[in-house]
């Protein structure tokens, strides 16, 4: 699916409201059971740098939100430490969970290990270093999708020294994985075939070390895989084990990439794809992490409130944790259910 490119000092924002004898609990947050129990979300990409949709973030009434960590920005560091205790403060008191959210499976020329002598890929051939594959297959300007299981890739991620441990001592509750479909994407599996490597196996491999190396920091570390449902028919026990949720984008409707939130093409594209993209065929995919105890949350893109509604009824008979939002994620949208 789509790569969700944050803008400088963007946010991703996924909000789930818990149940109350999780949200309210006097001890400390039981992350794994706050997860579970979540049931409403949202989620916000672009147009936080304004520091008023930060307050609103931080004084709104929901359990989780995932952010982008403005300290990986290249050209301006974020306060992240600060923004992550900004946010775990709920207005009513206690705390509530912060998500990290991490572009996996494609490098982002605007992050700071992006390095001066690297040479981004084009269409024709790979880049350098050699694990800058290929260019992004939507169009996104700066992300290359990479060899995830190279070990020059997995050292900015992994270990006591790489990105996710240094989330979690940030404060992060856990990571919302990005662009996990990457085993999927040909030009990446045609790099995998060249170099002996099982594309779905070495993803499912990263994840489940990217879990490791946040835990080894945060006990109950949380991971959320957005998109790629069919990861787990490669390895159902292993992969179910690596991630506390799946989050799903387009089910019952889309936009069209880089649509303003006010442009007629932010939602209300229903999806007309055939065998495993069809939404009778996603959902049932999605039966299957939450046959495992893994709560699924799904995002569409909607401007109609008629299409809004049909989401949220139509999630809700399937046991989803739905949101109805504008493809361009730059605002808190107003279509959640009443809490």
């Amino acid at each position: 699916m789509r790569s969700l490119r944050p803008a400088l000092w963007v946010l991703v924002s996924v909000v789930l409201a818990c149940a109350p004898d999780a949200s309210n609990s006097s001890g400390p947050l039981d992350r794994v059971a706050t997860l579970r129990d979540a049931s409403t979300w949202m989620y916000q990409l672009q147009g936080l740098e304004q520091p008023a949709q930060v307050t609103a973030l931080a004084e709104s009434h929901y359990d989780l939100l995932v952010v982008e960590p403005g300290n990986t920005l290249r050209d301006e560091q974020a306060d992240t430490g600060r923004l992550v205790q900004e946010l775990h403060a709920k207005p009513g008191g206690g705390n509530r969970l912060v998500l990290a959210y991490i572009d996996i499976g494609q490098a982002e020329d605007y992050r700071s290990y992006w390095q001066d002598t690297w040479q981004a890929p084009t269409p024709e051939r790979p880049g350098s270093p050699p694990f800058l594959i290929t260019v992004d297959p939507d169009g996104w300007s700066g992300s290359y999708p990479v060899a995830y299981w190279d070990d020059r890739w997995r050292d900015i991620w992994l270990g006591a020294a790489g990105e996710v441990a240094n989330l979690a001592r940030l404060g992060f509750d856990g990571v919302y994985l990005d662009w996990v479909e990457a085993y999927d994407d040909p030009a990446v599996r045609a790099a995998a075939e060249g170099a002996g490597v099982d594309p779905e196996a070495a993803m499912i491999d990263f994840v489940a070390a990217i879990r490791a190396a946040g835990r080894a920091v945060t006990p109950d570390f949380l991971v959320v895989a957005q998109n790629a449902p069919y990861l787990i028919d490669a390895d159902p026990d292993r992969y179910a084990a690596s991630i506390d949720g799946l989050a799903a984008e387009d089910t019952w409707f889309h936009g069209e990439g880089g649509a303003d939130w006010d442009d007629p093409g932010a939602g209300d594209l229903r999806n007309e794809y055939d065998e495993d993209s069809s939404t009778d065929a996603r959902l049932a995919q999605y039966r299957k992490y939450l046959q495992r105890g893994l709560p699924v949350f799904t995002v569409d893109y909607c401007i109609s409130a008629d299409n809004a509604n049909f989401v949220y009824r139509q999630a809700v008979e399937h046991d989803l944790r739905p949101l109805v939002t504008r493809v361009n994620l730059s605002r808190m949208t107003q279509t959640p259910p009443p809490q």
